[in-house]
């Protein structure tokens, strides 16, 4: 049976990759843009690695940073695959923190989340070296990614989800604001989950950072994002939904990672507007 999975596993990161890899054929590294590349947050040096992006017209000055939460089902992605829509957001004028971080099956859930939590606390005590502004700390995550990073938000702001790991997120920290993006926000892979306190729909409290909500037409997940609102709703937390294309401008899950899509660059303009609004 593991054996089986694990195929599985493989045969899926293969596919996503070669779609990834077309994506983003012939793109390079932005000319004003300063990256700083596989720099360690934990021991695992394969997979506890981040990169940093920088305009380079900012030269040394505090920025607002965004993090970035890969998506990726649970079981694929890494730092490279989203390198640059990280850099295209680099370039809206903040600084951009790219993470990998280790994945399912090999190493099961909550290992992604315990991940999460140690990139913030690693942003926090780097923000003089890398020039973070500490108190405008911004963060986005899609498909399975927004999953992971809703949970980091709870972990922040909520006592009773907080006590159920064995790691925590920094003391007294939450991030400013968040985008959902196409977002997975009940976790569906039963097999490669501990089988409680994942579905992050279950931990939203008024506490939770201000959300930008996205989905769009064909996106498979977008009944989530009606799940979320809902729940934010409830919460009585700040919101934004946002839902791009429609039945004839068809935009399919995490179109908004391809940066040549000029649907991309109006949702990825309007998450940056949206976090400027708390700068």
């Amino acid at each position: 049976m593991k054996s089986m999975v694990m195929r599985k596993v493989l045969e899926a990161r293969a596919g996503m990759k070669a779609s990834d890899d077309k994506r983003d054929a012939g793109l390079a590294t932005p000319g004003d843009v300063r990256r700083f590349d596989n720099i360690p947050y934990g021991a695992d040096s394969a997979w506890q690695i981040l990169d940093v992006y920088r305009p380079k017209s900012a030269e040394s000055s505090p920025l607002p940073v965004i993090v970035n939460v890969h998506g990726g089902g649970w079981i694929y992605g890494t730092k490279e695959t989203y390198q640059f829509y990280c850099m295209d957001l680099c370039r809206r004028g903040f600084a951009v923190v790219n993470f990998t971080y280790r994945l399912a099956p090999e190493n099961p859930f909550p290992a992604s989340l315990e991940d999460t939590c140690s990139v913030f606390g690693w942003v926090l005590d780097n923000a003089g070296k890398y020039g973070f502004d500490k108190d405008h700390v911004f963060a986005v995550g899609d498909s399975a990614g927004g999953h992971i990073l809703a949970l980091f938000c709870e972990l922040c702001v909520n006592p009773e989800l907080a006590g159920c790991y064995g790691f925590a997120a920094p003391k007294g920290f939450a991030p400013t604001a968040v985008a959902l993006n196409c977002g997975a926000y009940r976790y569906r892979r039963a097999k490669l989950a501990i089988p409680k306190y994942v579905n992050a729909t279950k931990y939203v409290t008024a506490d939770f950072p201000p959300v930008f909500l996205m989905t769009c037409s064909d996106d498979f997940l977008k009944n989530e994002a009606v799940i979320m609102a809902r729940c934010l709703t409830d919460a009585s937390v700040p919101f934004e939904l946002h839902f791009y294309g429609d039945g004839k401008n068809k935009l399919g899950h995490v179109f908004h990672v391809d940066i040549r899509n000029p649907d991309a660059a109006v949702c990825n303009d309007d998450e940056c507007a949206f976090f400027k609004k708390f700068c």
